[in-house]
């Protein structure tokens, strides 16, 4: 609804999941691509590098309900173009529309802030939070958890091995300091609903 009240922008297709946008993007060639970091199946971060390698200049706009001091600056990392959390108005949602659409990066004061103090002290660059630690892979395995797939479905998902699964699995539960299957699952459900 917002991008058509624009004058002069119109949604030219949509997605329900990373292989329908990959599809999309290819078949429609858009001039900017609106996408959430949770998409079933391959997520958001995987299609993002998927669709920077073919369409390396097709500026994406990430759309998220996940905190942005998390994910933004993987985002940008992974050939975002701007990261904008869901709860921000259509106002702002316009502003960062049209900024990445005129070929800058859109992120909030408060991401800038972090980006800028990490680039100027590079030995604090890694992120002290537990789930900053977390890789891509990891934190998109963390997500699934939360949403209820066991590992057999989580590796059908993201097109990897039972075993790659475990071994992700217990990485996470280290860094996060869990002592079992059962945490990790305790914990994955209260992150992805918010609860922290």
């Amino acid at each position: 609804m917002i991008v058509n009240q624009v004058p002069g922008l119109i949604v030219c297709g949509e997605a329900d999941n990373a292989a329908q946008a990959f599809d999309a993007i290819s078949e429609l060639d858009p001039d900017l691509v609106l996408m959430d970091i949770n998409l079933p199946g391959e997520g958001g971060l995987e299609l993002l590098q998927d669709v920077h390698a073919i369409k390396p200049d097709l500026p994406v706009l990430v759309i998220s309900m996940h905190d942005e001091t998390l994910y933004a600056e993987r985002v940008l990392r992974a050939g975002g173009r701007g990261y904008i959390m869901k709860q921000e108005g259509p106002d702002k949602m316009t502003q960062a529309i049209l900024k990445v659409l005129s070929g800058q990066v859109y992120a909030s004061e408060r991401t800038a802030e972090a980006i800028l103090n990490a680039l100027s002290r590079p030995r604090a660059t890694a992120s002290t939070s537990a789930l900053g630690s977390l890789t891509d892979r990891e934190l998109e395995i963390l997500r699934l958890t939360g949403q209820g797939k066991d590992n057999r479905q989580i590796a059908t998902d993201l097109h990897i091995s039972l075993k790659t699964v475990d071994t992700h699995r217990g990485h996470i539960k280290e860094k996060l300091g869990l002592k079992n299957g059962t945490e990790l699952i305790h914990y994955a459900v209260r992150w992805v609903g918010g609860q922290f």
